[in-house]
C-alpha cells in the first residue's frame, strides 16, 4: 500500500480524494515540527504541502521511497527542487487552481490605488467625511505595464482590458499571436517602465527576476507610478520602493507578497500611507482554496498511477491531449536510447544526438528528449525516471543535443538517435510509430533500413552476404532450444547483410560463440529493447 502524507492542511476534498481510494494509507500531519517530519517520511510516497512545510534536502534524503512533492499553490520556493530532480522525485504545483483569486486580488489592488476605498472606510470609522482629500483617478485611458503575461497576467490583462485601458505585456517568452489575441501590446522591460500608468508583476521569482523592479527601474518610471505585486517577494525590490514612494516616484503601491513573510512590524512599508499591503491573500477564497486541494490530489494521483503529471514544474509541460498521441513516441523514444547504447558498446559514448523529424510542440520535443536519455540510462543507472535522467546523462559526461528536421524523410513522424564514439565513428538508430494500434517499429539501424518491432531479445546478426546463414543459424538455436519469433533482412547500404532475430528466450554464451565462429558471420550480438 503507498502512503501519502499530506503535511499542510489542503480542502477537505482533496483529502476526501484520496481516502476514496483504498489502496491509499493518508496521513494527516499538519503543523508538524521541521524534526519531527524526518521521521515521518520514511515510508512514505508523496507529500502534500502548502507554504508552510519545507521539504527540504534533508527531508528528501529522509524519504527513499518517495515519487513526488505536491504543493497546493503555485510558488515551490518552501521544496528545494534541485534536491528532489537528483532524486528522481517530481515536484508539482497547482498553477491554475487560484488564477482567478489571483487576478481579482491584483485588480482590487489596482482599483483601491486609483479610488482610495481603504483609506475613505477607515475616515468614515473615524467619523469623518472628507470628501476633498479622497479624490481619486479613472482607470480608463491609463496605461498598465505586465511583467509577466503567463495565466495570472493575462487574466489582469482582459480585466485592465474591459475597464478601458491600454496593456504594454513584457514577457521574453510571449508571441505576437498571443499579444494579438490577448489584445495587448508586447514591449520591451524599459518601454514597459517608462509607458506605466501602473505597473503590475506576474513572474516566478528567479534569479533573473529578483530585484527587477529596483531603484534603477523606478527612476525609468513616470513619477507618480502606481505598482501592484501579487506574485512574489523580492522581484520588487522593498527597500527602492520604500525610498520611491517616500519621494513621491512611486504614488502608491498593493502589496501582498514580500521578501520575509510574515511582514515585520516594523517594516518600513508598514508607515507608509500610500502602501496597500494585504498579508498573501492571493488564493485566499473558498474557490480557490477548493480547486488548489482538488488539483494537487489529482496530481498526486496521477503519477502514483504511473502517469505524466501535466503541472511538474521539474518536467517538461505537456497538456493531456498531446501527451496521449505523444505516448507511443514516448516508448519509442525509450527503445531507441536503450538500442543505441548497446550498439555502441563496448565503445565509449561522447554524445547522444536526437533529431525529430514531423512536427509537434516544443514541450513534445523535450519530452522525447527525456524518453531517449530514460532509455539509454536503463540498465546503466539505478532509478532512472524522466526527472532525473538529463542530470545523470550530464553525471557521466555524456552531452545531449536535441533539434527537429524539416529535411524529407521516409516516414511523416521519425525519430533519429545517433551516438558519437570517443576516437570517431558513430551508431544510429532511427524509429517511427505505424498503424492503427500505433506500433513502435525500428526503421533503420547504423544507417541500414530495415524494419521490426523493438521488444525482447534482439539478435543482431552482421553476414556476408551468401547462401546458408540463415539455415545455420536457424539449425544452431534449434539445439538451444530457442525459437525465432520474428525476422527483418537488410541486404542494402554496404556488402554485407544485416539481420535482426526476435528471439522468445536468449542464447546462451557458448551458443554466441559458436554463431561467431562461423567465417561468414562479421559480428553477432544480443541486445534487448
Amino acid at each position: 500500500m503507498k502512503k501519502v502524507l499530506v503535511a499542510d492542511k489542503i480542502s477537505p476534498s482533496g483529502v476526501a480524494l484520496l481516502r476514496a481510494r483504498k489502496d491509499l494509507e493518508v496521513v494527516e500531519a499538519y503543523g508538524t515540527p521541521p524534526d519531527k517530519l524526518l521521521g515521518l517520511v520514511g515510508d512514505v510516497h508523496a507529500i502534500l504541502v502548502r507554504s508552510e512545510t519545507q521539504v527540504t534536502r534533508e527531508v528528501l534524503a529522509a524519504a527513499p521511497r518517495l515519487v513526488c512533492v505536491g504543493r497546493a499553490g503555485v510558488g515551490v520556493d518552501n521544496i528545494d527542487v534541485d534536491a528532489a530532480t537528483e532524486r528522481g522525485v517530481i515536484v508539482m504545483n497547482t498553477p491554475s487552481g487560484n488564477t482567478i483569486a489571483t487576478a481579482e486580488l491584483t485588480f482590487s489592488h489596482l482599483l483601491s490605488l486609483a479610488r482610495p476605498v481603504p483609506e475613505a472606510v477607515q475616515s468614515m470609522r473615524e467619523g469623518k467625511w472628507d470628501r476633498k482629500t479622497l479624490a481619486g483617478t479613472e482607470l480608463f485611458g491609463k496605461t498598465l505595464s505586465v511583467l509577466g503575461l503567463g495565466r495570472i497576467g493575462a487574466e489582469v490583462s482582459k480585466r485592465a482590458l474591459a475597464f478601458g485601458m491600454k496593456v504594454l505585456a513584457y514577457d521574453p517568452y510571449l508571441t505576437e499571436s498571443r499579444a494579438k489575441a490577448l489584445g495587448v501590446q508586447i514591449a520591451t522591460l524599459d518601454e514597459a517602465l517608462a509607458g506605466a500608468d501602473y505597473l503590475t508583476v506576474h513572474m516566478p521569482l528567479t534569479p533573473e527576476t529578483e530585484g527587477l523592479v529596483g531603484k534603477a527601474a523606478f527612476a525609468k518610471m513616470r513619477k507618480g507610478v502606481k505598482v501592484v505585486n501579487c506574485a512574489r517577494g523580492g522581484i520588487v525590490d522593498e527597500a527602492a520602493l520604500a525610498e520611491a514612494l517616500a519621494s513621491g516616484q512611486c504614488g502608491g503601491c498593493g502589496f501582498d507578497v514580500f521578501t520575509e513573510e510574515p511582514l515585520p512590524k516594523d517594516h518600513p512599508l508598514r508607515a507608509l500611507p500610500k502602501a496597500h499591503l494585504s498579508p498573501h491573500l492571493g488564493a485566499s477564497t473558498a474557490e480557490a482554496q477548493e480547486n488548489v486541494g482538488l488539483e494537487v490530489a489529482e496530481a498526486c494521483l496521477t503519477v502514483l498511477d504511473g502517469g505524466f503529471p501535466g503541472n511538474a514544474v521539474n518536467l517538461p509541460a505537456v497538456d493531456s491531449q498531446t501527451l496521449a498521441a505523444m505516448r507511443p513516441f514516448l516508448s519509442l523514444g525509450e527503445r531507441l536510447g536503450a538500442i543505441v547504447r548497446q550498439l555502441a558498446a563496448p565503445g565509449r559514448v561522447e554524445s547522444l544526438r536526437l533529431t525529430v523529424h514531423g512536427s509537434g510542440s516544443e514541450s513534445g520535443a523535450n519530452a522525447l528528449a527525456r524518453s531517449v536519455q530514460r532509455g539509454y540510462l536503463r540498465g546503466v543507472s539505478e532509478g532512472v525516471n524522466d526527472v532525473n535522467a538529463p542530470g545523470k546523462l550530464k553525471a557521466l559526461g555524456v552531452g545531449f543535443e536535441s533539434t527537429r528536421s524539416s529535411a524529407e524523410a521516409d516516414y511523416k513522424e521519425l525519430l533519429h538517435v545517433e551516438a558519437a564514439l570517443a576516437g570517431g565513428g558513430s551508431v544510429s538508430a532511427a524509429g517511427t510509430v505505424l498503424g492503427k494500434a500505433a506500433s513502435p517499429r525500428i526503421v533503420s539501424l547504423n544507417g541500414r533500413t530495415l524494419e521490426f518491432v523493438p521488444e525482447g531479445k534482439l539478435l543482431l546478426i552482421e553476414n556476408q552476404d551468401q547462401p546458408g546463414i540463415i539455415g545455420a543459424l536457424g539449425t544452431l538455436l534449434a539445439k538451444e532450444r530457442v525459437n525465432i519469433a520474428n525476422m527483418a533482412l537488410s541486404r542494402t547500404g554496404g556488402p554485407n547483410a544485416l539481420a535482426v532475430y526476435q528471439l522468445d528466450t536468449a542464447p546462451g554464451e557458448a551458443a554466441l560463440a559458436e554463431i561467431r565462429r562461423n567465417p561468414a558471420i562479421v559480428s553477432a550480438r544480443l541486445i534487448e529493447a
